[in-house]
Order: C-alpha cells, then sequence, then structure tokens
C-alpha cells in the first residue's frame, strides 16, 4: 500500500432522466434530504457530512445496460421500497441474502433488510469488474485504504479516508464495460498527474465549464478528481 495516498474519497453522483424524479426518491430511501438546485436539472441528497453527499444530475442518454455501478442499502421492508416505486428484480436465495430491486429510473440496487436500521443506510457501492482484485488493489492504493481480497471473484476496501459508506466491493463480471457508468464517484487530489502515472486516463481537463478533472481508472470506471479544499 502507498505511504502517500494519491486521493480522497469527496462524493458520489447520480445520473438520471429525471433528477426531480430520482433524487428525493433517493433521499427518502436513505433517510437524507433533498437540496434542488435553483436553476433546475438536478441537486444534491445530503446528510451529516459533505462525504454523504450524492449528486444527482440530468443527462440527455437513457439507461441502455445494467448499473456496472450499483449501490447496496439497508431496509426494514423490501415492500417499503416497492410502495415508494422500486421494483423488485431478483429474489434473495441460499447463496443471496439481498433483494435486487429498480429504482424509478430502472437502475439496479440491492436491499438488505435490518430490523433494526443502522445510523447510515447506505452500506456500499459495489463495481462490477473483469479483475476486481487488480482494480481493487489499484483504488486501495490510491486511497490508503484497507483491502480485504476474497478470492478471485470478490474484493472489499474498507477505511476508506473521508468515505461514510461502509465498504467499497469490487465483483467479477462477465460482460466488458461498454457505456459511461450511471454511478460514479468524486475524489480530492492534489496531483492528477500523479493518478496518470499510476494508470488512470484524463478525459477532460478542467475549462470554462467545469473546473475538476474527468478521468478513468484502468477499468475504465469514470470519477471525477477535485482539488483539495484549503
Amino acid at each position: 500500500m502507498s505511504d502517500a495516498p494519491l486521493a480522497r474519497f469527496k462524493d458520489l453522483c447520480l445520473d438520471a432522466a429525471d433528477p426531480d424524479l430520482l433524487g428525493p426518491w433517493w433521499a427518502e430511501v436513505l433517510g437524507l434530504s433533498w437540496q434542488p438546485w435553483e436553476s433546475g436539472g438536478g441537486g444534491a441528497v445530503v446528510g451529516p457530512t459533505p462525504g454523504h453527499t450524492i449528486w444527482v444530475v440530468a443527462v440527455p442518454e437513457p439507461k441502455s445496460v445494467k448499473h456496472r455501478v450499483h449501490l447496496d442499502i439497508y431496509t426494514q421492508n423490501v415492500a417499503d421500497l416497492e410502495a415508494l416505486g422500486a421494483t423488485r428484480l431478483e429474489q434473495p436465495d441460499e447463496g443471496r441474502h439481498w433483494t435486487v430491486l429498480g429504482d424509478p429510473d430502472g437502475g439496479e440496487f440491492c436491499a438488505m433488510v435490518r430490523a433494526e436500521l443502522p445510523a447510515d443506510r447506505l452500506h456500499g457501492v459495489v463495481v462490477d469488474s473483469v479483475d476486481p482484485v487488480a482494480i481493487a488493489t489499484w483504488w486501495a492504493e490510491t486511497f490508503g485504504a484497507a483491502l480485504d481480497t476474497k478470492g478471485p471473484h470478490w474484493a472489499t476496501l474498507e477505511q476508506v479516508p473521508g468515505m461514510p459508506i461502509l465498504t467499497m466491493d469490487f465483483n467479477r463480471v462477465p460482460e466488458p464495460k461498454t457505456v459511461k457508468n450511471r454511478i460514479h464517484w468524486d475524489v480530492f487530489a492534489p496531483d492528477v498527474e500523479a493518478l496518470v502515472a499510476r494508470g488512470a486516463v484524463v478525459l477532460r481537463r478542467p475549462d470554462e465549464d467545469v473546473d475538476w478533472t474527468v478521468l478513468a481508472d484502468p477499468e475504465g470506471n469514470e470519477f471525477c478528481a477535485f482539488a483539495p479544499r484549503d
């Protein structure tokens, strides 16, 4: 693990066809608050710390494939999620103790039932991967986070600096990435070129419209790098 982490978790971003529908929905599901932009076109799910923020942004392209990045949450009752507008996609079974659902925009997420909800209902961020151990190791070193590998098909990051979410999980899937992820994470990074030297690819430099750098990790997962706060 690197002695000098190159990035710190900032927040999450969620693409939406209708952020004014999806943003308040996720805020209610997670027990957080919705703050729409005055200009329209999006807003933020906000919580007790800046790291709890989920930016929900309007995009023109519709959802076309299974989410390659999805969220795992806690709930007391799956039926409550369905009553809010979630769609049940897969039932739990002997090897999977969670329910796969779709949000009102069709985005897949997993719900785990708990009699008592923890303070943070968002349990984890799960990333489909070609080589989960390799990409999880890359992010563990980038963040300076603890890494737990569970064989060749699953790897987990814990204690990610700045991240209130319990885990960041990387799961092996057979299909390759084909379109932009509709969920991505933002980071604070003092040296973007150091990320590039480790294998990240710059997709967009800061310009007159954005003051951050858009990158992709070695498996093509988009993320945005911001200058650290003073």
